[in-house]
C-alpha cells in the first residue's frame, strides 16, 4: 500500500499536537528589530598585514584552482578555541560578474558558500592530517544579509564546530565593509 498523497491542510485544521511544529516565526513588536547574531570574531580585530597563509600555501591544502580558488588570504587560525579568518578578494572583472546582474554585479549567495567552505576545509586539515579531499556535507541555517559589490574584500570568519575523520562542522559568517552579508552552518566530508 503507497502512503497518501500529500494534501495541504489549513493551519485551523490541524490538531494540538501539530499546530506547534507549523507556526511561523513570531515577528518583532513594533518598532524592534530583531537581535543581530552574536559576531564570531570583530573583523575590526584582524590584522590583514599579517597574512598567516597566502594563497600558494592555501593551494597546498584546498585543491580548488584558477577561478574557484576563492580564498586569497588566512589571517587568523586559532586552534585551541577553533577559530579562524581569511578573505577572498573579488575583483571587478570575477568570472561570475559578467552574468550575475548585469550593469549590478552581485557576488552570487552560491559563490559566497564556497569561500566559507574553502576556509572550514583548510582548518580541517589543519587540524588533522592525512584527511585527503574534504567534500560538500551539506549547508544549513544559511542566511544572506547583505550584499557583495565588486571590487571588495569578502572576510571569512568561523569557528569550528566538530571536527571528526568523518565529518567537519563550521559556523561560519561573511563581512564586506564592517557588517555582515552571510552566515551559515558548513559540513564538510571526506569524498
Amino acid at each position: 500500500m503507497y502512503p497518501a498523497p500529500h494534501v495541504c491542510v489549513r493551519v485551523a485544521d490541524l490538531t494540538a499536537v501539530e499546530r506547534p511544529a507549523m507556526r511561523r516565526r513570531a515577528r518583532p513588536a513594533p518598532g524592534k528589530r530583531w537581535m543581530p547574531p552574536q559576531v564570531l570574531i570583530e573583523p575590526a580585530t584582524l590584522d590583514f598585514s599579517r597574512v598567516l597563509l597566502s594563497r600558494e600555501e592555501i593551494g597546498r591544502f584546498n585543491p580548488q584552482r584558477f577561478e574557484f580558488q576563492l580564498l586569497d588570504g588566512v589571517v587568523l587560525m586559532d586552534h585551541a578555541a577553533g577559530l579562524y579568518a581569511g578573505f577572498y578578494d573579488a575583483p571587478a572583472d570575477a568570472w561570475w560578474v559578467r552574468g550575475h546582474i548585469p550593469g549590478r554585479p552581485i557576488m552570487p549567495g552560491v559563490v559566497m558558500i564556497e569561500c566559507a567552505a574553502q576556509m572550514a576545509s583548510l582548518v580541517a586539515h589543519h587540524l588533522m592530517e592525512g584527511l585527503g579531499f574534504l567534500g560538500f556535507g551539506g549547508v544549513t541555517d544559511v542566511k544572506f544579509r547583505g550584499v557583495v559589490t565588486p571590487p571588495a574584500r569578502f572576510i571569512i570568519l568561523g569557528q569550528a564546530l566538530e571536527v571528526k575523520r568523518r565529518r567537519v562542522i563550521c559556523a561560519t559568517q561573511g563581512f564586506v565593509n564592517g557588517e555582515m552579508v552571510y552566515e551559515g552552518i558548513i559540513t564538510g566530508m571526506p569524498v
